[in-house]
């Protein structure tokens, strides 16, 4: 069944999901803060998403008042979407973030901005997937979160297409916090492989790992079962072994002493900050992601460190 779909923020991502949406035969408008003109002419997003063409169906804007569709998806960085929302009125009945993150400013979730600045609906869209696979029609298999499950129910039903396969659950507080989460884990799973740890340390890492996002998960509300699908584990296998993660790639670059630039949208090392200062050393692998990422301590002392907390029972 074919629907009107607003998808607001041209990155990667919002690109490839609005060429997916359209090739599903969804009429997509897609808001580009900058070069809006140039991709509707071209056709193509060719500084983000080079090498995918746009389908009929999609259209790109930048006039925020051509976003008339009563759902639209949010492809926005945390750390701008709550300053998004408050300035921009949308009437979309029900908002989806893809947004994977924690607001500094106010220690919420992308859920909890659009809860907080508009009357929407709130939903969230995250799993393992990378833009170019999606854009591409490989299959992937993603989580929608929503509190209200009926309404759930109509999401995943809408937004799922034939290479992309929605799961649902109402766990809104699990889903957001795998997907920030594992964020930070994939940065000091860069840091590992960038230092010549070796893949045994990094499955070290990510399964110590699972557990710290579990604990705090759980300890926020969310249930357990959440952080082992597709939200928190599949999400966390695929961004910490592949370089096409931007989080990966920057716990590469830290160690090897070397910078990405746009430190925005690595939303892990954000998240890492938050959690660091929260939870302390009730998540000792956030701390010691923020104390190398402001140069408060090197790899090399991270891992001594890690490696000689107290030994107890798994």
């Amino acid at each position: 069944m074919s629907a009107r779909l607003d998808i607001i923020g041209a990155g990667a991502f919002g690109t490839a999901l609005a060429i997916t949406y359209a090739q599903a035969g969804h009429e997509v408008t897609l808001w580009a803060r900058e070069g809006a003109a140039a991709m509707q002419a071209m056709r193509e997003n060719v500084r983000r998403l080079p090498g995918h063409t746009f389908p009929e169906g999609l259209r790109v804007t930048g006039d925020l008042s051509d976003l008339t569709a009563e759902c639209a998806l949010l492809a926005l960085p945390t750390q701008t979407l709550g300053a998004f929302l408050a300035g921009t009125p949308l009437s979309a009945r029900t908002l989806i973030s893809c947004a994977k993150g924690i607001d500094v400013a106010t220690g919420l979730g992308p859920t909890g901005l659009i809860a907080r600045h508009t009357v929407a609906m709130p939903a969230q869209l995250t799993g393992p997937s990378f833009a170019v696979d999606i854009a591409a029609g490989l299959p992937t298999a993603l989580t929608l979160a929503c509190a209200d499950d009926d309404t759930g129910a109509v999401l995943q039903t809408r937004l799922s297409t034939p290479h992309l396969r929605l799961y649902r659950t109402t766990d809104v507080i699990g889903a957001e916090l795998g997907g920030a989460l594992k964020n930070v884990i994939a940065i000091a799973a860069g840091a590992v492989i960038g230092a010549g740890y070796g893949d045994s340390a990094r499955a070290a890492l990510m399964t110590r790992g699972l557990a710290e996002m579990t604990r705090i998960a759980v300890e926020a509300g969310a249930q357990d079962a959440t952080l082992t699908g597709l939200s928190g584990l599949g999400d966390l296998i695929l961004t910490c072994g592949s370089d096409k993660s931007r989080n990966f790639r920057y716990g590469l670059a830290l160690a090897r002493g070397k910078t990405l630039g746009d430190d925005l949208t690595i939303e892990g090392l954000h998240t890492a900050r938050e959690i660091a200062v929260r939870y302390g050393e009730e998540m000792p692998i956030a701390a010691a992601v923020a104390a190398l990422a402001d140069g408060r301590a090197d790899v090399a002392h991270i891992a001594e460190m890690l490696f000689n907390r107290p030994l107890k029972a798994e």
